[in-house]
């Protein structure tokens, strides 16, 4: 298997894990604890943390493990004049991977609580505080990932990352997508978890623009940043080609 084969492989798989995580917390919540959101909210978030620490360090030494389509353009954008980063036509990859993985997740999380496994959600969410805090989240996120990388402390993403959505999830009125991927996929299932389709893309714009304020500041604090575009989320095999 080619190394860009195995990149596309990581980040399908660990997508679709991220998604299903997500999605499985998220049924599961609602069935042991019927009727309270907050402890519902928090059994999902504590999963959701945990799981994606754990991918992390899974999938990180292979693909970065962005499992989100905007860290991987901000990934392209910030390091395509350093010869850095993604080339296009790896980000284009990894973007497809990522949304295949995020609605493979959702169909097998409703699969595995025996619900039907192809499902479209009825659960709309957009407000104008929905769409700020997808905003800061987004924006939150990629902050996060960026200064790890350009300070050498990439290791810590696992750890960063997972903390920084599991917060978001918290102070948040939207409980922090935060990746277009992640929202397309949670489309695909009408449980606890899931956004209706008529509200996913106007989530999607917010967290466009929040990855976009997001790099925009980091490369404004540090300038350097594009240098250290392979270590985003983390370390990993570096692209073939730009």
């Amino acid at each position: 298997m080619s190394p860009l084969a195995r990149r596309i492989l990581a980040e399908f798989i660990g997508t679709a894990l991220l998604v299903a995580v997500v999605v499985g917390s998220g049924i599961a919540a609602q069935q042991l604890s019927a009727g309270d959101v907050g402890l519902q909210l928090l059994e999902n978030s504590t999963a959701t943390v945990f799981g994606l620490a754990v991918l992390i360090l899974v999938f990180g030494p292979i693909s970065g493990a962005h499992f989100n389509p905007v860290v991987s353009a901000a990934d392209w954008l910030a390091g395509r004049r350093r010869g850095t980063g993604l080339a296009p036509v790896e980000l284009a990859s990894y973007i497809g991977a990522q949304i295949g993985g995020g609605i493979l997740g959702s169909i097998l999380a409703n699969a595995m609580f025996d619900l039907p496994a192809l499902q479209i959600s009825t659960h709309h969410r957009i407000t104008s505080g929905h769409l700020i805090g997808e905003f800061i989240a987004t924006a939150g996120l990629l902050m996060v990932i960026f200064a790890l990388a350009r300070s050498g402390r990439a290791a810590l993403s696992a750890v960063a990352v997972a903390a920084w959505i599991g917060a978001a999830y918290w102070f948040t009125s939207s409980t922090s997508f935060a990746n277009p991927a992640v929202t397309i996929g949670r489309v695909f299932t009408d449980t606890f978890a899931g956004i209706a389709p008529t509200s996913a893309p106007a989530f999607i714009a917010a967290q466009i623009l929040g990855a976009g304020a997001g790099l925009a500041l980091i490369i404004a604090l540090y300038p350097d940043t594009g240098d250290h575009a392979d270590h985003v989320v983390v370390g990993h095999d570096q692209p073939a080609q730009h």
